[in-house]
């Protein structure tokens, strides 16, 4: 279970959540402590925009991505057969993805703060997107809005036809008329 692998040792698997959690932890503080109180309305709407992008992102990855572009849609067919298995993507790929394609692009179309402040809220996205679909698989119980999250992903797995693409929203499942 190398640094690439798709199955997760339980630490390997836990450690994602950690690592994700630490990184939101210490951007947020540097904002806050460092970053240009001037700059604070703009870096807060940054935080946001990043945050709904995210939901976007999850959806046209999982949609078009993850079921439909091989190597990508046989690995994800692997966590579809065993949906309990500790299957996901790993944490180097993820986080050097969100490097390449969201901080860098906007720290070259802005600053350091700016670009900080919108990774933080893809960051906090993919956070809580991680943490829904770990729940959804592997928690009993929650409050409404978990059980309809359940519900939908549940729907998603075992539809013959594909949908149901969101795990944190779905908004875009609406907007894209993918719910069956």
């Amino acid at each position: 279970m190398g640094s690439f692998a798709l199955e997760h040792s339980k630490l390997a698997y836990r450690a994602d959540f950690v690592v994700y959690a630490l990184a939101v932890v210490l951007i947020a503080y540097a904002l806050l402590a460092a970053g240009p109180r001037t700059d604070w309305p703009v870096m807060a709407t940054l935080v946001v925009l990043g945050l709904l992008g995210w939901t976007l992102m999850e959806y046209v990855a999982h949609r078009f991505v993850l079921h439909g572009v091989p190597p990508f849609s046989t690995w994800h067919a692997d966590h579809h057969a065993r949906p309990t298995a500790l299957i996901c993507t790993p944490t180097l790929l993820s986080g050097s993805l969100i490097t390449v394609l969201v901080f860098l692009p906007a720290l070259l179309l802005s600053n350091l703060w700016r670009g900080s402040a919108l990774t933080l809220g893809v960051l906090v996205g993919y956070l809580a997107y991680s943490c829904v679909h770990h729940a959804v698989h592997h928690w009993h119980g929650g409050g409404k809005w978990l059980r309809r999250r359940k519900y939908c992903h549940a729907l998603h797995h075992r539809s013959e036809e594909a949908g149901y693409y969101g795990v944190t929203t779905s908004f875009w499942d609406t907007v894209f008329r993918t719910l069956k």
